[in-house]
């Protein structure tokens, strides 16, 4: 019984020991302390330490360049834009269709159908609900829409509706639900 009271007593003043060395304002080792000291730069600040040209470390890109694995789109957001783009072709695979309708279809679902119905007859759940008025059928005769003016309206936004560029993860996406809808028009005007 003594040994282990010892034992015990042992443990209760190692644990004091090494407590009372403890400090929460300096950490007593650091496993890699580049990671824990690094230097830091603030983004618009002024550096004269000759790493970053212009003194500072955000810099503008060079003119005429473009982001990674985009195009800019050719038509501008205007009238004039748009009833360019309503001439413009699908630039997808004509013997993918059947996949592209697919991918199309399942985006649709996600982003579109909330508003414009999963037929494309104006009558989404929001719609339905009255907490937004006035989303035209895709058979409406007045609308004439085509892949182009389709790709053009989801690219800027028409309207009360926004751009989906942003949401898509590239210009295939958007072709693709473009092509979609150009399905759903086919369907209802049948």
């Amino acid at each position: 019984m003594i040994k282990t009271f010892g034992k015990v007593l042992f443990v209760l003043a190692f644990v004091l020991l090494l407590s009372s060395c403890f400090n929460k304002n300096s950490p007593n080792y650091q496993y890699m302390p580049n990671m824990y000291e690094s230097v830091g730069y603030e983004t618009y600040e002024g550096v004269d330490n000759g790493l970053f040209p212009q003194g500072t470390e955000a810099m503008l890109p060079p003119d005429n360049t473009i982001n990674r694995e985009t195009l800019p789109y050719e038509f501008d957001n205007s009238i004039e834009g748009k009833e360019l783009a309503r001439l413009q072709p699908s630039p997808l695979d004509s013997l993918q269709k059947e996949g592209n309708l697919a991918k199309g279809k399942e985006l649709y679902d996600v982003y579109c159908a909330i508003c414009h119905g999963n037929n494309g007859a104006g009558q989404g759940t929001l719609v339905k609900r009255e907490k937004i008025l006035g989303v035209p059928s895709y058979d409406d005769v007045a609308r004439n829409i085509t892949v182009g003016s389709t790709y053009h309206t989801m690219y800027y936004g028409l309207n009360s509706m926004g751009s989906y560029a942003s949401q898509m993860e590239n210009e295939t996406e958007l072709w693709q639900v473009a092509e979609y809808v150009m399905k759903l028009k086919e369907d209802l005007t049948k």
